[in-house]
């Protein structure tokens, strides 16, 4: 009677032990992903940041304009001409 009692407790810590590193298995793989995820939303945001940076305003007109703070590194100040048609 007492082996058959040791078997049964043999087999329910077994059945324990599996489902405890399929559980630990489980949050490995949901941290990678977040991980792998996360990378994802930097590079786009880096990526964003380079795609902004490099926009090129060819006409803009103001009525008025003020600036705070303004560091040119090369000016080229060209007469107002005619309008361009």
């Amino acid at each position: 009677m007492a082996r058959k009692m040791t078997r049964r407790s043999n087999a329910v810590s077994a059945a324990t032990r599996r489902t405890e590193a399929v559980s630990g298995a489980s949050v490995l793989a949901v941290a990678v992903g977040a991980a792998a995820l996360g990378a994802l939303a930097i590079g786009a945001l880096a990526i964003g940041r380079l795609a902004v940076g490099r926009l090129v305003i060819r006409r803009a007109r103001f009525g008025t304009l003020e600036v705070d703070e303004l560091r040119v590194r090369k000016l080229r100040v060209v007469e107002a001409e005619g309008p361009r048609s």
